[in-house]
């Protein structure tokens, strides 16, 4: 098993050992937004042998394979997979997209290759990196509209707003729309997380899992009521929405900038008198 920085796909070098024995990949991903604003790939990957009589076992891979392989290979992929954009008026050739910075590669690192590794420490790695989010770079809010992106949008202003400002521009393009509907995630229209499916249980799983432990929390299923029988426990009433005209969300905004700034003039004028 491998942990992996920035990169998720494999290719050859594995294969000049492939046809002496089967094996399969398994990978679990998380995105971290860091603070300058750039998407950041953790992975950690798991190379698995074949069992003919269970596919679904999990069982160490042929002696053939080892770490350094894995490694190898994932060092391979980084450097030749490669993939460039659709066409746009300001690139006709599209942007080329590769992992990492050329000549440095990705960090690739062994973790626990004795096998000594449970799934809670894979968890917790990579819960770690989950919890961050746009406000790590200093920009926070929802998905924006044409009312209020000049509140967030500037191609002088900080590096957040400067990337809003990009998303917001290429975006009027008809091919390029979706990076508007993401403008507010800094153009990153991904899931956090992603793995392969074999890797471990699946997200529909754990929603049935969740369905059924809600239903019989109360120590019953609902005995008394018919299988076919619908039964509402709630319901949805509006409560409201969010500013309606620009001049309102300035003022919300300017308003929280007043008491940001009151609060700090506050703790330096604490910290100076102590």
């Amino acid at each position: 098993m491998v942990l992996v920085d920035q990169v998720t796909g494999l290719a050859s070098p594995l294969s000049r050992v492939r046809r002496a024995a089967p094996v399969k990949l398994s990978f679990g991903k998380v995105a971290e937004m860091q603070r300058r604003g750039v998407v950041h790939y953790h992975a950690i990957i798991r190379l698995d042998g074949v069992d003919p009589l269970d596919p679904d076992a999990v069982i160490p891979p042929p002696a053939a394979f080892g770490v350094d392989d894995l490694a190898a290979a994932v060092d391979h992929a980084a450097a030749t997979v490669a993939f460039t954009t659709r066409p746009h008026p300001m690139a006709p050739a599209g942007w080329p997209i590769t992992w990492g910075d050329p000549g440095k590669g990705v960090d690739v690192r062994p973790v626990n290759a004795d096998g000594d590794i449970s799934d809670g420490k894979v968890a917790g790695y990579l819960a770690k990196y989950a919890t961050k989010s746009t406000e790590t770079t200093g920009h926070v809010s929802r998905r924006l509209d044409s009312e209020v992106i000049d509140l967030y949008a500037n191609d002088q202003g900080s590096h957040p707003e400067r990337l809003i400002d990009a998303c917001w521009t290429l975006g009027q393009h008809r091919d390029w729309q979706r990076l508007r509907r993401w403008a507010h995630m800094l153009g990153f229209g991904g899931h956090f997380l992603t793995k392969s499916r074999r890797y471990s249980v699946t997200f529909r799983l754990l929603r049935d899992a969740r369905v059924i432990w809600r239903r019989t929390e109360t120590g019953h299923q609902y005995a008394d009521q018919p299988d076919d029988t619908t039964l509402i426990v709630g319901l949805l009433t509006y409560a409201g929405s969010g500013w309606r005209t620009t001049g309102d969300a300035l003022l919300a905004n300017t308003a929280a900038a007043m008491a940001r700034e009151r609060h700090e003039v506050a703790r330096e004028e604490f910290a100076a008198a102590a």
